[in-house]
């Protein structure tokens, strides 16, 4: 071979095939395993050639670059390759068109070797290969390393790098998988190229459908465009393989408004390729016994969060409150999460604390539009379900009717949603499917109880099964609350305060069953109810009260608990007041040294309110 500086040694771009290369011409390989029979040699990072040991020239490690002359390229694909040792060259780089594969594509290609360009959403170690999450601007699927058993494969690449991979398509458990031969890290205005085609293209697959809500109602009209901005966020989490961290208030709207969610999410998440693991590692929903995201809540979920980070290379959650997030006991917790860079939404409807909005992402609340608490979380959240997944429209519709009925709503969207599914579900239905879920929530303390509480709405496809398990659940929730409320009622204090209300009190701590149920919230309801007959047509207002908090619920009193907490927390100093709700429903919590003096001065600020 005669050597000089007018040698050209071509470099093939990645974008070539086998095609761009020419029988005789000499090119820069680099060598990527060996066998009995010679060494294989990749030209670029999908074509791969064989240099037969009897003409090797030098001992080679794998990762050399080599200098080899195409000596044949066979019917079947195959090249065969000659070592040539040049002293003096020039490189000339072979530019082709890059042709890549788009993930969506992927099921098209099995046996074939396919070039992708993704960015990496998560990195799994198992006891086998490595597994790369990878993200394009058409969807998300799995690709293998393997070095050997338990290694981490390609090491240099990481979570959020923009790739270009190499390998075969294969199906492994009914999935589509490719298994990596390269997987190179791009940079600079190629990855940024790739990068930006992927982001465009998620944010336009992101965007929810137009589509009209369930009832006609101006407060969910105005508070539309918020919604499809939390919808949004939700869908392009799912595109990018984020993982969501739901959290609600454990009563029946609450879980009205999550089960909701779930089932538009999980759906999605179907929808797009993935399979019951992948909704179970990328979705997670979780009951907050308070009305609002404490602390034992969020140093749960930063602890799994950051662990799963870690271990299994996912990405830090998004996270969404719903019927909870919107008042300052929640900053706290929003603080230490955007500490580790959490994104956070909240759909709600307690009386907002404009305060928390410098945390969250997105914040809908009928309180902004000039709407209140009859617009329900449950509401808020079927019609957000709606715009992730329109596809589950008919399948969580009653769930809103549900939340409405659960929460006592007087607002005029609660008939519209009971009329939107009278043919199957009666407004005794629906109280029956609210005292259920609230029932199984109390036993199911912080655990999701996902098939249970899908089989209490109705969400499973066994009717037959739906009708038993409620009906059981009713009876024995009521027998329950008539033993509670028997029990309690000759203990209420009754007194009229200065606006004319009747004000009844009953220790709760003292006067009722403990860990059971109903708890002291739902117990106090009951047994405001029952005066609010005794009493019909007059302002009734119920403290259930303990050693350290009190429960609030009022009717024709135009009182505002967030406000009372505020001034109480101000004038008793050493009482450690804390809490909220709605406006007229709510807890307050205390240091129980100082109970006398707080009930007392509530109860007379109670007294200051207007009635009606």
């Amino acid at each position: 071979m005669p050597t000089g500086t007018e040698t050209i040694v071509y470099s093939l771009g990645d974008g070539c095939s086998i095609t761009d290369i020419v029988i005789g011409k000499t090119y820069t390989g680099t060598i990527q395993g060996f066998a009995n029979f010679g060494a294989f040699v990749y030209l670029n990072s999908s074509i791969k050639g064989l240099i037969h040991k009897s003409n090797m020239l030098m001992s080679h490690r794998e990762g050399d670059t080599v200098i080899v002359r195409v000596g044949n390229i066979r019917d079947n694909g195959n090249i065969d390759l000659e070592e040539i040792v040049i002293s003096s060259y020039q490189i000339q780089p072979v530019v082709c068109k890059r042709r890549t594969t788009k993930l969506e594509d992927l099921g098209e290609k099995v046996g074939r070797t396919v070039t992708l360009e993704c960015q990496v959403a998560q990195i799994k170690q198992t006891s086998g290969p490595t597994i790369f999450t990878l993200v394009d601007e058409s969807g998300t699927e799995n690709a293998a390393g393997f070095i050997e058993a338990g290694k981490r494969a390609f090491p240099d690449v990481n979570q959020g790098d923009t790739v270009r991979a190499t390998g075969d398509v294969m199906m492994r458990g009914g999935q589509v998988q490719v298994e990596l031969a390269r997987l190179e890290v791009l940079h600079g205005a190629e990855a940024k190229e790739v990068l930006d085609r992927i982001e465009q293209a998620i944010d336009e697959r992101a965007e929810p459908a137009d589509i009209p809500m369930l009832i006609d109602s101006p407060v969910l009209e105005r508070l539309r465009p918020e919604m499809r901005k939390i919808a949004k966020q939700i869908r392009r989490a799912v595109f990018t393989a984020q993982p969501i961290l739901l959290r609600h208030h454990a009563d029946a709207d609450g879980i009205c408004s999550a089960v909701a969610i779930e089932q538009a999410v999980v759906a999605l998440i179907n929808d797009s390729g993935g399979d019951y693991d992948t909704a179970n590692y990328l979705f997670k929903r979780a009951p907050s016994k308070a009305p609002f995201y404490e602390i034992e809540d969020i140093v749960r979920d930063l602890d799994y969060a950051t662990r799963d980070n870690i271990r299994f290379g996912q990405k830090m959650p998004l996270i969404m409150l719903t019927d909870n997030g919107s008042t300052e006991e929640d900053l706290p917790a929003m603080k230490m999460a955007k500490v580790y860079g959490i994104p956070m939404i909240v759909f709600d409807h307690h009386h907002p604390d404009e305060i928390v909005d410098q945390y969250l992402n997105a914040h809908v609340n009928p309180y902004h539009v000039d709407g209140d608490y009859g617009i329900t979380a449950g509401m808020l959240g079927t019609e957000i379900a709606r715009l992730i997944f329109p596809k589950v429209d008919h399948q969580v519709r009653h769930i809103a009717a549900v939340a409405g009925v659960a929460d006592r709503s007087e607002a005029p969207e609660r008939q519209q949603y009971l009329d939107l599914v009278a043919d199957r579900y009666s407004e005794e239905d629906c109280r029956k499917i609210a005292l259920a879920l609230d029932y199984i929530q109390f036993y199911l303390r912080f655990n999701d109880g996902k098939e249970l509480i899908k089989d209490i709405l109705d969400l499973n496809g066994d009717h037959d099964r739906y009708r038993n398990m409620v009906d059981l659940l009713v009876a024995e929730a009521e027998f329950a609350i008539g033993e509670q409320v028997k029990t309690c009622m000759p203990h209420v204090i009754a007194s009229t305060l200065p606006n004319g209300a009747h004000l009844f009190q009953i220790d709760v701590e003292i006067h009722a069953h403990k860990f059971t149920f109903p708890p002291p919230g739902k117990t106090c309801g009951e047994v405001h109810d029952r005066l609010c007959q005794q009493y019909a047509g007059k302002p009734v207002v119920t403290l259930g009260f303990g050693p350290d908090f009190v429960v609030l619920r009022s009717r024709g009193v135009l009182m505002n608990i967030p406000q009372m907490v505020r001034e109480l927390r101000e004038e008793i100093s050493g009482a450690g007041v804390n809490g909220g709700g709605h406006l007229v429903v709510g807890s307050i919590k205390f240091v129980e040294g100082m109970r006398e003096e707080v009930i007392g001065r509530l109860s007379e600020k109670i007294g200051e309110f207007p009635t009606t």
